[in-house]
């Protein structure tokens, strides 16, 4: 598959042969460095095939391109003595290693290591200092592809997993008496299948297998956007080696992940939802139909935490002398050698790869005050309305330990959660966000049901966070942003991120280009979770959402005006939609345009499409069915006809009318612009009580502000800290020279709404907003995120 894309402008290549072999787990053993700002060791991989997989599946015929179309050459490792962990030494008492020695030294920024990685071989160079050229093979082996990029690979080796103390007991066959491949592969294949009952046992296994001996070097190259691999004879995916470790190391500049300070000036790194995602974190399968699970060892200088989704709330181990051997770490904070922690995380829920987030930092646990909210892990019995919750029946997706199987699990209004933070923030997070997580699960519990995760961590991640938040798996990131003011940004924002772990997460969209699958669907509940956390009365909840609704429709009819007509459509790629190369690999639309990042089309669409379809129904009806549908779905991956075919079967007769999935996506989503639907129902529409009432105070203030008056400097901060983003629109629009400050300000502490508030002071076309923005953007551009960079460098130059 020859894929030439320009890495900033176009669409994101998927290129693992999933259609081939799947990974099941991965297991990561790792060290993060910040004075080199590398991340380093190895990640084992174990997979499971299909009968369905043929000789011919594994040609490199299609999929072993270089960018200049030249046949690929593939080269195997000299031996070398690797900087991480010697992974001959084994013990089966512990579930990870702790032998490595932390810190690398000076900082590596060009590059040029002596190791074979993507921007070396994107480039044409390629180095054989630590690995000598076999030759082409010919096309017959079986070729393993990885979305792979920014990494530097050092080595590749089959693992011998029949060198584990006690694995003998996943061997079935009395005939595999001799250690071989089949049989190798065979105990990998009882271990991924093990039951859902027998996690922990499973867990342990992995560790065990993942600190085994290599048998073997493997054949690699790389690309810009993959990883390829094989072995020597293996003509198929069952012959392919089911258990493999990557010794590799990250880039400084790697696009999955980001170096930088959090606000109390201490080094921190964590992953941003690049658009590449995981691919310059650690080699792995994109495709959301790699679902897997995963643990990790992370080893860091003992004053750093490191949180990652994870089932467990995980402790730091400290290495000590006299119980293991020493693990030293030289610390670019202190400039002195301190002592190594290392931290272990493990998810049983298969998800993709994709939503795998880490980040290590100075971070603080902020700890709630005594409240009036119930325990943490609060149960209570099912009222008779909610009944519905819990459905009996065995649930649809593989085997995995699922929350929704189990009863106290079912009743837990409200998660375990921890509060991180830069110690600075502390006051802010007090204030405003810790009050309000418990009533925020619990209202979305009280909404939609089991929660999917057992445990929940909410970070206050750096300024450069280039939004308002992101969820992955047990962890929710927030900007700083979200802590100003009274608590409807933070209730509405965290609302929104809650939602995700049932639409997003537990339930992801199996085509990529279907963001309104996850973004439609939080939209719209972080309004009815908001409002059953604010415990408002039915008619102040219809009228906070109607005044949401007004607000939401002036953004979207901007939207539609300036955005490409192209990508103001949900669904793409239309009948297309999930469809995959013989391989596995695809190709998703505009997946790599730094615009896109800051498009709301596929939230405000979505969220329009499911309040008129709650309209439909009436509220009752559509989230009966809702929480129905999280029950048939969750755990698994749909595309839009899933979720429309079933609600139009709940859906009486006499409130169907003329609905049907083909008229959905004709007139939502397979168009651009406003559906017409949306249109006829806003013209028809009144104005809402509430925007009435915005509308009389927005004239009042203005009678007011004619009046000549003495403002103090002390209330003018107040106003800033409340309304910063708004109060900083105005300063443009008038050119309120006097509080260029506050602008400045702005963009250089909030620069997940910032964005927005340069294409303003450019468009102004006043040579004094101009320059303030070209000042700003001079000070933080090495620090923000690059797709954010790219956007603002565009506007401004």
């Amino acid at each position: 598959m020859d894929i030439k894309l320009d890495p900033s402008r176009d669409d994101l290549p998927l290129m693992a042969n999933t259609s081939h072999i799947l990974v099941k787990h991965y297991v990561l053993d790792l060290d993060v460095d910040f004075e080199s700002q590398i991340i380093e060791g190895t990640i084992v991989l174990f997979f499971e095939s299909g009968d369905r997989f043929e000789k011919q599946s594994g040609s490199t015929k299609d999929t072993c391109r270089s960018e200049s179309n030249e046949a690929c050459s593939f080269r195997m490792p000299a031996p070398c003595h690797s900087p991480v962990t010697d992974t001959r030494t084994f013990s089966s008492k512990t579930g990870y290693n702790d032998f490595a020695i932390c810190g690398k030294g000076e900082k590596d920024t060009s590059g040029k290591d002596g190791n074979h990685d993507n921007q070396e071989q994107a480039s044409g160079i390629s180095s054989s200092k630590y690995r000598c050229d076999t030759g082409n093979h010919g096309s017959e082996d079986f070729l393993l592809v990885l979305d792979c990029c920014d990494l530097s690979v050092l080595k590749v080796e089959e693992v011998d997993v029949a060198a584990v103390p006690g694995i003998d007991k996943f061997t079935r066959s009395p005939k595999l008496t001799v250690v071989s491949e089949e049989l190798r592969n065979q105990i990998v294949h009882e271990l991924v299948t093990l039951p859902a009952g027998r996690w922990r046992e499973q867990l342990d296994y992995y560790a065990g297998c993942s600190q085994a001996p290599g048998c073997g070097e493997l054949l690699f190259d790389t690309d810009t956007w993959s990883l390829q691999i094989r072995k020597t004879g293996a003509q198929t995916a069952t012959d392919f080696p089911h258990a493999i470790r990557i010794w590799y190391s990250t880039k400084p500049q790697g696009r999955s992940v980001t170096w930088t300070s959090d606000q109390s000036g201490r080094p921190c790194v964590y992953t941003m939802g690049s658009p590449i995602n995981n691919r310059a974190l650690f080699p792995c399968q994109e495709p959301p139909v790699a679902m897997s699970t995963w643990q990790a060892t992370v080893r860091t200088a003992a004053s750093f935490v490191v949180l990652m989704s994870g089932e467990n709330a995980a402790k730091p181990t400290q290495l000590r002398e006299g119980i293991t051997i020493p693990v030293l770490y030289f610390c670019s904070v202190s400039k002195h050698i301190c002592r190594c922690a290392s931290w272990h995380y493990y998810v049983t829920m298969p998800m993709p790869a994709s939503t795998f987030t880490i980040a290590v930092g100075s971070w603080t646990e902020m700890k709630p005050e005594p409240c009036l909210f119930k325990d943490l892990a609060a149960e209570r019995a099912l009222s008779p309305s909610e009944a519905d919750f819990r459905y009996v029946g065995i649930c649809g997706h593989t085997e995995y330990p699922c929350r929704f199987q189990n009863p106290s699990a079912t009743t837990q209004e409200i998660i375990p959660h921890r509060v991180f933070a830069p110690v600075c923030l502390q006051g802010a997070c007090q204030e405003t966000l810790l009050q309000l997580v418990p009533p925020c699960l619990s209202a979305a519990h009280s909404i939609l049901g089991t929660h999917p995760f057992a445990r929940l961590d909410i970070l206050i991640v750096p300024a450069n966070f280039p939004s308002l938040g992101m969820a992955s798996p047990h962890i929710i990131f927030l900007s700083q942003s979200v802590l100003t003011g009274a608590s409807h940004l933070c209730g509405t924002r965290l609302c929104h991120e809650i939602a995700h772990a049932w639409f997003g997460l537990a339930i992801g969209a199996r085509d990529w280009t279907e963001e309104w699958l996850s973004e439609g669907f939080a939209t719209h509940l972080e309004d009815v979770f908001w409002a059953e956390a604010q415990q408002l009365a039915p008619h102040e909840a219809q009228e906070q959402q109607e005044l949401k609704a007004c607000l939401r429709w002036c953004r979207l009819q901007d939207e539609v005006r300036n955005s490409p007509e192209e990508m103001q459509v949900l669904r793409p790629n239309k009948e297309k939609t999930g469809h995959v190369s013989d391989s596995g690999s695809s190709v998703i639309k505009h997946g790599l345009n730094p615009e896109k990042v800051f498009m709301q089309v596929h939230y405000l669409k979505g969220y329009f499409l499911l309040r008129f379809l709650a309209q439909r129904l009436g509220d009752d009806t559509y989230f009966a069915f809702l929480r129905k549908f999280v029950y048939t779905f969750h755990g698994q991956l749909i595309l839009s006809q899933d979720f429309l075919q079933m609600l139009l079967e709940n859906i009486p007769e006499e409130k169907r009318l003329k609905l049907s999935v083909e008229n959905i996506f004709r007139d939502w989503l397979e168009s651009s612009g406003i559906p017409q639907p949306l249109q006829r129902e806003r013209q028809a529409g009144a104005e809402c009580g509430l925007a009435r009432q915005v509308s009389a105070e927005v004239e009042k203030w203005i009678r007011v502000n004619r009046r000549p008056r003495k403002r103090k400097r002390r209330e003018a901060e107040e106003v800033f800290e409340k309304v910063r983003h708004r109060w900083c629109e105005l300063i443009v629009k008038h050119k309120y020279t006097k509080a260029y400050k506050d602008v400045e300000r702005f963009l250089q502490e909030d620069q997940a709404m910032g964005v927005y508030l340069y294409g303003e002071l450019m468009l102004s076309e006043d040579s004094r907003q101009q320059q303030v923005a070209h000042r700003c953007f001079e000070l933080t551009k090495e620090q923000m995120e690059r797709s954010s960079a790219e956007v603002v460098a565009e506007m401004l130059f």
